[in-house]
């Protein structure tokens, strides 16, 4: 790839940024989009993408809004996305985003709470959908509908429903005549709500500095190239996308390809080969979970892949001058040299990625060893970071030179940590949030007089590494007083293949109990090794198949004390996902919403003599 290190430092706002990457490189590539008609993808340069952002920009303007009015953008990732929230920048406005397959109650809060002015989705009937939740929007002047639908009545009990079309004509002025105030890097670069695993969310204040601040930190640390081609896939209503997978680009000049879905994304990594990938734990464990079920019927092709995993992580810690791991492999194929078992196990696996990418991001929620241990040992560049909505977001990252998966990697430069009170871990630095929208108390509570805000995870700095040790607030107390923190748990359980997702609890009960969602082809083959009839919806809680998964989690969980280990399970064939409510738009779990669901077999699972 050609070398290549972009100065940003005279960009302090986004719109700046952009303005100066369409300036530098306005023939190269800037996004791939995929025409649905003509069933092939296509370039768009970044002076064309300039000029569409131009339009909207001078739409915007148009409406004649005061400086720092909120524009809410509902919209799936694409162009449509990438013009709403420029031209809301550029109009001296705060983009509002909202994850596209959200809630119809959780986004008329958010609508309601930020006062929004503008609202730009995709389709009218999500517009339908929100506005049946019954909440006043006395802020909101305007519903702009992007998809090509026939014309909209110009007012139905409210703001005026528009198409994009006419809203892009409507611009009332020629367009030299209309000019916005810029924004300064103080500014609002955003109001981001956040996830809201418990409660309502709050509204996380970013200004420009936080975000070009980000940026450029990260330029630094993962070094991309214009060379290098991203795969969008994650919701850019969410700071890890909108800063890795959409800013970054930006400064680095790279092009950005959007996936068509998620449930395409395995077609589009072999069509767009990726360089670079933003995602989340959650995306490399489908992938690990369908590597195994691939493998787990055919014996010697499971030896196969354990043997490349062994030899491969071996390699992978002597690079990194990290302590080498034990020797566990037994058989004749731990012999193989590695040239044979990359060319076997390895490669067709990186393939599944598109086969050339160069580093691999995962962020969000915490890595799994065993995730981790598959994928560097065959020899993808993952790297996992840290950080939070409240600090734009990315805190820490590792390098694809200096892995330690163990970690969350060093602090980006220009960034403090520190530990305080309780094991915290605190951050203080450019990138870290003006506050929360109208949450003064909530502000003073997370952010103190000198600028350290408290993470509410746990963690140790240990030469410059930061260890994430779990979250302050989900740890899991006993009745019997031993604390055991979930997400840990959880992660070890999910690593049979069996097991697809798992929400472990317990607090203030006797012992740790686990609801399961099964994976459906191993359901199929451990019920009919039972004898049990799959499709009966009883099946999944009959006693033998608890004690066939409590075995198999003993297996799993082998590393953590006794203490920890589930002793009851319910079980479950549907998954938990964002479209019903019990996962976030990061894929994290909503786990109050979880444990209401599941009350009546929660509190089942305790009513059991001995928990089994």
């Amino acid at each position: 790839m050609t070398p290549f290190t972009p100065d940003i430092s005279c960009a302090r706002t986004l719109p700046q940024l952009f303005t100066h990457r369409v300036a530098l490189t306005p023939g190269a590539p800037a996004y791939r989009l995929y025409d649905p008609a003509k069933q092939t993808w296509f370039d768009l340069s970044w002076s064309q993408t300039a000029g569409h952002v131009a339009s909207w920009t001078q739409a915007l303007i148009a409406m004649q809004l005061p400086h720092g009015a909120r524009v809410a953008i509902l919209l799936p990732n694409g162009l449509h996305a990438v013009c709403a929230d420029q031209s809301t920048l550029a109009a001296g406005c705060v983009p509002v985003p909202l994850h596209a397959i959200g809630n119809p109650g959780s986004i008329a809060y958010i609508l309601q709470d930020c006062e929004a002015s503008v609202l730009i989705v995709s389709r009218a009937e999500q517009w339908d959908q929100i506005r049946a939740v019954g909440t006043p929007f006395p802020a909101l002047r305007a519903v702009v509908v992007t998809d090509e639908d026939p014309t909209y009545p110009t007012r139905i009990e409210g703001p005026a429903l528009v198409s994009l079309a006419q809203w892009l004509d409507a611009t009332g002025q020629p367009l030299t005549a209309q000019v916005a105030m810029p924004p300064s890097p103080d500014d609002l670069a955003a109001i981001v709500y956040t996830s809201g695993t418990t409660g309502k969310p709050k509204g996380v204040m970013l200004t420009h500095r936080n975000v070009v601040s980000d940026v450029q930190a990260v330029l630094e640390r993962i070094a991309p190239t214009q060379d290098d081609v991203f795969l969008s896939f994650l919701p850019l209503s969410h700071t890890f996308e909108r800063t890795g997978g959409y800013y970054l680009p930006i400064a680095a000049g790279c092009c950005v390809a959007f996936a068509r879905s998620v449930a395409l994304l395995a077609d589009d990594l072999k069509t767009i080969r990726p360089t670079v990938l933003v995602s989340v734990p959650r995306i490399y464990e489908r992938v690990h979970a369908k590597l195994l079920e691939t493998l787990s019927p055919t014996p010697w092709k499971m030896q196969l892949y354990e043997a490349a995993k062994s030899k491969g992580w071996q390699r992978f810690c002597r690079a990194q001058g990290l302590p080498p791991p034990e020797e566990t492999q037994s058989g004749w194929m731990h012999l193989l040299p590695w040239s044979v078992l990359q060319a076997l196990v390895a490669n067709p696996l990186l393939a599944q990625f598109g086969g050339r990418v160069r580093v691999a991001v995962s962020g969000g929620a915490p890595l799994s060893p065993t995730i981790a241990k598959c994928f560097l040992g065959l020899g993808l560049p993952l790297v996992q970071g840290y950080g939070m909505t409240e600090t734009s977001p990315v805190v820490c990252v590792n390098t694809v030179h200096d892995n330690d998966p163990a970690s969350v990697g060093r602090a980006l430069p220009g960034v403090e940590v520190r530990i305080g009170e309780n094991r915290e871990l605190q951050v203080r630095g450019p990138i870290v949030m003006k506050g929360y929208w109208k949450r003064p108390e909530d502000t003073a509570k997370t952010l103190d007089a000198d600028g350290w805000l408290g993470t509410g995870d746990q963690a140790d700095i240990v030469e410059g590494r930061i260890y994430i040790r779990g979250r302050i607030k989900e740890i899991i107390v006993t009745s019997t007083g031993e604390k055991i923190p979930p997400g840990d748990l959880e992660l070890a359980l999910q690593s049979d293949p069996l097991l697809e997702q798992t929400l472990v609890v317990g607090e203030n009960r006797p012992f740790i109990a686990c609801v399961a969602v099964l994976k459906r082809d191993e359901w199929l083959r451990l019920a009919e090794g039972l004898g049990l009839a799959p499709q009966d919806p009883d099946s999944p809680n009959n006693a033998a198949v608890h004690r066939a998964i409590l075995a198999r989690i003993e297996t799993s969980t082998a590393s953590f004390p006794r203490y920890a280990l589930p002793r009851a399970v319910h079980c479950t064939l549907e998954p938990w996902t964002i479209e019903n409510g019990f996962m976030t738009p990061t894929l994290k779990l909503k786990r109050n919403n979880l444990i209401a669901y599941f009350a009546q077999a929660i509190e089942g699972m305790y009513q059991k003599p001995g928990g089994r």
